[in-house]
């Protein structure tokens, strides 16, 4: 076994140029944050809204969970939030290439996909995938 202090500087020196490799790309990775941030807002809003309109029609218990905004679970410059029902889920990912990738709705333990990715400024037809996005998910997440 190494000793601690061997270890220690092994992995010291690991971080160092792999946060020296990061480091160039810290501005993409703020402006995927940033975009992520917003979008999240946006849908947030929205399902409030689906959850008050299902409480007031009667059905309280459509509830669907929002994520927070993470690192996402494959890519390190790029940020994720996600949906989840049960076993139901759709993942919002923002690369730092400058896309913005819509996965699902799909059911945990399954494939993912399917995937439509949108250009940063494309935001009219992100806008307009995005609804289709959600309101997919939501009648899955709501299907027996």
């Amino acid at each position: 076994m190494p000793a601690p202090s061997a270890l220690r500087d092994r992995l010291a020196a690991a971080g160092r140029e792999l946060g020296a490799r990061e480091a160039s790309n810290e501005a993409a990775r703020e402006e995927a944050w940033k975009r992520a941030s917003a979008l999240r807002r946006t849908v947030a809003e929205a399902i409030e809204a689906f959850h008050a309109a299902a409480a007031q029609a009667g059905a309280p218990h459509l509830r669907v969970d929002l994520g927070e905004a993470r690192t996402d679970d494959k890519h390190l410059r790029s940020v994720q939030f996600d949906l989840t029902r049960g076993r139901h889920r759709a993942i919002v990912t923002v690369k730092s290439r400058g896309e913005v990738t819509l996965v699902g709705p799909f059911q945990a333990g399954k494939t993912e996909g399917p995937c439509k990715s949108f250009p940063f400024d494309a935001e009219a037809e992100l806008g307009d995938a995005l609804a289709e996005f959600l309101e997919r998910f939501l009648s899955e997440a709501a299907t027996p």
